[in-house]
């Protein structure tokens, strides 16, 4: 893992939440229409609930000798995705255009999509299987990360989410799967020292 990205990562997203506080205007309220809205609402789903079991399927078919392979990049997604949600929960950010936006209005347990604005799942989980994926396929990173932050950018141009969270959701997804590839890793030399 590249420590400095996530140090940006998370630098520039607090610097965004004190320009998002001063009331500067963030968001763009742009308005897709026709194929660039269908293009990119399907770019938008990369690292979802179809794209990573999608992902982790061909992984198992391109690498059979390495059976943790999909495993490790299912967990990875999904670690993130639930960090996300419990962020998500506790905080209770208010999504652009929306009344209070911009505002945390605290924990809440009960699923309300107007207030679970940061961090930004969709950035999060792209990131987290780009990451996984670049790392394993070094020829094929330029792409990952592209798909990964076209994610991430339609979910600001979309007006889904604020800068701040879309930056807070790449570097919880950077970190979730460093560490969760670090946390199989370990495993594997443990299980192989046992051994």
């Amino acid at each position: 893992m590249n420590v400095i990205v996530l140090i940006v990562l998370a630098a520039a997203c607090v610097i965004l939440f004190i320009i998002e506080r001063t009331g500067v205007r963030t968001t763009l309220e742009l308005h897709f229409k026709g194929d660039i809205k269908r293009e990119s609402r399907w770019l938008a789903q990369y690292g979802q609930s179809v794209c990573t079991p999608v992902a982790a399927l061909l992984v198992w078919q391109l690498d059979p000798a390495e059976k943790l392979r999909p495993v490790i990049l299912i967990a990875a997604v999904l670690g993130t995705s639930v960090a996300c949600m419990l962020i998500k929960r506790l905080l209770g950010r208010v999504r652009p255009g929306r009344e209070y936006a911009g505002k945390f209005l605290g924990p809440t347990w009960r699923h309300a999509n107007y207030r679970e604005s940061f961090p930004s799942s969709h950035s999060a989980c792209a990131v987290a299987l780009s990451a996984v994926l670049a790392a394993w396929y070094p020829q094929a990173a330029g792409t990952f990360w592209a798909l990964a932050i076209i994610c991430a950018a339609l979910r600001y141009l979309l007006d889904a989410h604020w800068p701040s969270d879309v930056l807070g959701g790449c570097a919880l997804g950077y970190g979730t799967a460093w560490w969760v590839m670090a946390l199989f890793a370990h495993a594997a030399a443990a299980a192989t020292a046992r051994a």
